[in-house]
């Protein structure tokens, strides 16, 4: 049925999913949107869970989906199909002893890409880091998401253009346009959409996230949490470390059966090691203190 070069996928609730409060409040209002005809566009920086609620929603959703990850080679071709291979018919023809008849042909076939099976049969696009994608590539999305609209390639041997399945849903995420690798998106593909904007999560969110992730006990990964979000509140970047720094050294101490505990020196090896990269070199004597001060207040 799909094309050989999409990958589609059923989308699952995963055991690990955390839906907190925090979590649930920000999925209703992308299905509301969603409901209404427009698609959701999740922005933010590295490390807050946007790829992973695009999934957590392609999954409420329901439908097969189709993901695509953002790649500055990209051109349209790559998102609607193009010409792939040869196909080449020979024929012999003899029915006249003293005659011989030959034809041979060779000639390229259309294959559908990701875009235009997801529009074609009403799946649900999850675009992942769109903007790692120059914005000439995404243009083709325009007339997708306004006039539910496809067109194709004049090299499509059928009709110019197909339009979009009522089924059709479309997700997207992008890093800040300050990060490495990034483009900046049109007006109108970013007119097209409702972004929510995602920063840090909730401590409770945070909490409940690093313990299902690494098993650790809560009192424990209480206290890492607590250390990591008092790192962000005396530094310039309040957004890192993120919370994959808590399932870091949340999973390491489980893994060493230790504790997250002032008189135990692996803990605080562990936190230098896992947060000080992330740290300007300005920044990395004041976060030193706040750890050891942290570590001496609190445990």
């Amino acid at each position: 049925m799909y094309s050989d070069t999409a990958t589609v996928f059923d989308v699952r609730p995963s055991s690990e999913f955390v839906e907190t409060t925090y979590i649930r409040e920000i999925t209703n209002r992308a299905l509301d949107y969603i409901k209404i005809g427009f698609p959701v566009h999740f922005s933010g920086p590295a490390g807050v869970g946007k790829t992973t609620l695009a999934l957590h929603l392609a999954a409420k959703l329901g439908n097969p989906t189709v993901l695509i990850g953002g790649n500055h080679e990209f051109n349209s071709s790559d998102l609607i199909g193009g010409l792939y291979g040869y196909h080449k018919k020979y024929v012999k023809d003899n029915f006249i002893r003293s005659v011989l008849k030959t034809d041979e042909r060779l000639t390229q076939q259309w294959v559908d890409n990701q875009l235009t099976i997801a529009c074609k049969y009403g799946l649900t696009l999850v675009y992942d880091e769109f903007t790692r994608s120059r914005p000439e590539a995404n243009n083709v999305l325009l007339s997708v998401l306004e006039e539910k609209i496809l067109y194709l390639s004049t090299a499509h041997s059928g009709e110019n253009y197909i339009k979009v399945h009522p089924s059709f849903v479309a997700i997207f995420t992008s890093n800040p346009a300050e990060y490495a690798g990034v483009y900046r998106s049109q007006d109108a593909l970013r007119d097209r959409m409702v972004t929510l904007e995602l920063g840090n999560f909730d401590e409770e969110t945070e909490i409940q996230i690093a313990r299902a992730k690494s098993h650790l006990g809560l009192e424990d990964v209480r206290r890492v949490v607590n250390l990591l979000r008092r790192v962000r509140e005396a530094k310039s970047d309040k957004l890192t470390p993120t919370v994959r720094a808590s399932i870091i050294i949340s999973k390491i101490l489980n893994l060493k059966g230790e504790h997250a505990d002032a008189s135990n020196p692996m803990f605080g090896q562990i936190c230098m090691d896992v947060i000080l990269p992330e740290v300007p070199k300005e920044e990395r004597e004041i976060v030193k203190r706040v750890i050891n001060e942290v570590a001496r207040t609190y445990y």
